[in-house]
């Protein structure tokens, strides 16, 4: 890691972009802790995202998010978020201080190939191509604004020496 310290890494990007893969795999080859916030909320709520977004709401899933967002941030750690977390300024606000951020830019071909037919994704499923690429649209200016982007189009392996290669700079 750099001189200033234990610096978290923030993996950023769209559903299906890779970030659980490619944090664990940093993580695992840097030591460091690893933590992906939809699994954290899963585990608070007791049930799947899926279920949060059908039995409670799309709202309620983002307050357990931005609530847990800080425990996800330790110190040195690498942490995969939720495609939608930094979309609330408040949470990219803490994001930005506490982090390095690396947007995992896929296009939408990737992602839609990643994605297409799986159910555990609640904003995916059942969506028309367009919708959810105009979701995608819609997000990619903040994914943008990461410290570094990383081209995710490729083997995820690749794409994690890569980014484990800019957090140790």
């Amino acid at each position: 890691m750099s001189s200033r310290g234990p610096r978290t890494l923030a993996l950023i990007g769209f559903m299906g972009s890779g970030k659980t893969l490619v944090g664990a795999l940093v993580a695992q080859r840097a030591g460091a802790v690893f933590h992906d916030l939809d699994l954290m909320i899963e585990d608070v709520a007791g049930m799947a995202i899926s279920d949060i977004f059908a039995t409670r709401s799309e709202a309620a899933f983002r307050a357990i998010e931005s609530e847990l967002l800080p425990q996800a941030l330790e110190p040195g750690s690498v942490v995969a978020l939720g495609g939608g977390t930094q979309v609330d300024d408040r949470n990219w606000h803490l994001i930005r201080e506490r982090a390095m951020t690396v947007y995992l830019k896929a296009s939408f071909d990737t992602i839609w190939t990643r994605i297409s037919g799986l159910t555990v994704r609640p904003l995916a499923a059942g969506k028309a191509r367009a919708k959810l690429e105009a979701l995608f649209e819609q997000r990619r200016p903040r994914y943008e604004e990461a410290d570094h982007a990383v081209d995710a189009n490729r083997d995820l392996d690749a794409v994690a020496m890569e980014v484990l290669h800019l957090w140790s700079a």
